[in-house]
């Protein structure tokens, strides 16, 4: 399918060496029935673009996806009801405009691991090759603003509710997909402007 030619690695428009501001980033954010990326599910994909420093906020994606799983747990956390009065595209639907919006595009997300293991696995379910681009992670890329100090106790974990308190970002809507992507891509910014305090930041640095 023509859909998908972005997969393949010889057409990854891909470019280390271009700058921060003009990389298309999509910040990145899944809500889901739990936590087990074998049995859980995607309940919804919220995304922006993230490009010259300005989060496009007329430039995003949210879906909730038709799911038979269903956690009630959870769903106290993100709020979406079984019963939730919308309408839902089924997996591979939302997968096939996901991908038309991501392109080749940089992920951002808080704890990415989690938010692309739980994409590859439904991309999997529907015999989809999985993702092929390049990801940064705001807890990891956030440690790196730290001061190293005996004196300053770090933490093995961030949350995204550690980075919204310490840079005053509203968790107003807190626990849904684009909200939090929105949180997510403001952290990001900071970070980026804490690191350049620092020292001249690019593209590549990020990555290591």
């Amino acid at each position: 399918m023509a859909l998908f030619n972005f997969w393949k690695k010889e057409e990854n428009l891909f470019n280390e060496n271009i700058g921060i501001e003009e990389t298309r980033f999509v910040v990145l954010d899944t809500e889901t029935t739990g936590f087990d990326y074998d049995n859980d599910r995607i309940l919804c994909i919220g995304a922006l673009v993230l490009q010259n420093n300005v989060i496009a906020i007329q430039d995003s994606f949210e879906l909730y996806i038709e799911q038979d799983h269903y956690d009630k747990a959870t769903a106290q956390i993100h709020g979406i009801l079984k019963a939730f009065v919308i309408q839902r595209p089924s997996e591979l639907e939302a997968l096939q405009q996901f991908l038309l919006f991501l392109g080749d595009s940089v992920i951002i997300a808080h704890h990415t691991t989690f938010d692309v293991t739980m994409i590859n696995k439904a991309l999997e379910r529907n015999g989809l090759p999985e993702l092929t681009n390049k990801c940064l992670d705001t807890a990891i890329l956030y440690k790196k603003t730290l001061i190293k100090s005996h004196l300053f106790e770090r933490k093995d974990h961030y949350t995204l509710d550690d980075l919204a308190d310490k840079f005053d970002i509203s968790k107003k809507d807190r626990h849904t997909a684009l909200g939090d992507a929105y949180i997510t891509a403001i952290a990001f910014l900071k970070i980026v402007s804490k690191l350049r305090e620092k020292k001249e930041i690019n593209l590549n640095l990020l990555f290591k």
